[in-house]
């Protein structure tokens, strides 16, 4: 059985030393030796340094003031308060209308000072300006329109879609009419109103009108 050899970690001067013949010196390694000798181990080092810090009084670690659950709801809540909220707007078709006056007021509208044509397109801007559409068919009524077409007023009106959606399912299933032949029952009648009501008004101002400059010239 062979005896294991030891195994050698780290440089022993003192058995390096035994090596060498007496009388031959090496400059080079004395101070090696030298230096071997003044310097610590790694484990006296770190105790050193572990004894350093233990020595300097450690601060005493303050508390960091907690939130109380007033707060904590605050803090939670309020990014989801600052945020707008979203308004959805409804689908909506745009659909080409005309309309027209009556036959009956014809020479009201010829006696009125006022060009007819901008009496019915006001009486239209005044008639669309709080209207929705309905979701049931009204069919168009059976008055007589005037032939004078010089006085249509045309434009274009978006519509809720629903609402036309829901007409078109229950009278032109096939898609055949045109939309406005869907919506005029709806519409003319309240223009043939407000061009009533402009009549009327303007009528008023020019009596007033009238009775003023009477009343200047006396």
């Amino acid at each position: 059985m062979r005896k294991k050899i030891p195994t050698i970690t780290r440089p022993d001067p003192a058995y390096a030393a035994s090596l060498r013949p007496e009388e031959e010196k090496d400059p080079g390694r004395e101070e090696a030796d030298r230096e071997e000798t003044v310097l610590m181990p790694m484990s006296m080092t770190a105790d050193v340094a572990d004894e350093d810090q233990a020595s300097v009084p450690s601060r005493p670690a303050v508390p960091s003031p907690q939130a109380s659950p007033e707060t904590t709801a605050e803090i939670i809540t309020a990014p989801t308060a600052s945020q707008p909220r979203v308004r959805r707007i409804p689908a909506t078709r745009k659909i080409d209308i005309r309309v027209n006056a009556l036959e009956r007021q014809e020479e009201a509208l010829v006696d009125c000072g006022v060009d007819p044509a901008h009496v019915i397109r006001a009486a239209l801007r005044r008639a669309v300006k709080t209207w929705q559409l309905g979701p049931e068919f009204v069919p168009p009524s059976e008055e007589q329109r005037t032939r004078i077409t010089e006085w249509r007023a045309r434009t274009s009106l978006a519509v809720d879609a629903n609402a036309l959606t829901s007409i078109l399912h229950a009278h032109d299933p096939l898609d055949v009419l045109s939309k406005w032949a869907l919506i005029r029952g709806q519409i003319e009648p309240r223009v043939w109103v407000e061009i009533d009501i402009l009549l009327d008004e303007i009528a008023v101002r020019a009596a007033a009108q009238n009775t003023e400059n009477d009343t200047s010239t006396t």
